[in-house]
C-alpha cells in the first residue's frame, strides 16, 4: 500500500484475501471468459466507487510496469 492510501484502504491481509478470491474466480470462469469477467468486475467496482476520475487514476496505476 502506498503512503497515500485512503483511510479505509485494505490491510495487507485484506489485499491477500481479495487476491485469493480473484484468482479463484478467474480459475472458475476459465480462460475463455476471463477477459469478460474482468471487464464486468471492473465496471461493477467503478459503479461502487462512483468516481470516474478516481477510476481513471486506478486504470493508469494498473497499467504501469506491466
Amino acid at each position: 500500500m502506498s503512503h497515500n492510501a485512503p483511510p479505509n484502504a485494505l490491510t495487507i491481509p485484506g489485499l491477500e484475501q481479495v487476491y485469493d478470491q480473484l484468482a479463484t474466480a478467474i480459475d472458475v470462469v476459465g480462460p475463455d471468459k476471463t477477459e469478460l469477467f474482468l471487464v464486468k468486475l471492473a465496471l461493477l467496482n467503478a459503479n461502487a466507487l462512483a468516481d470516474p476520475a478516481m477510476f481513471k487514476a486506478h486504470i493508469e496505476a494498473a497499467q504501469k510496469d506491466l
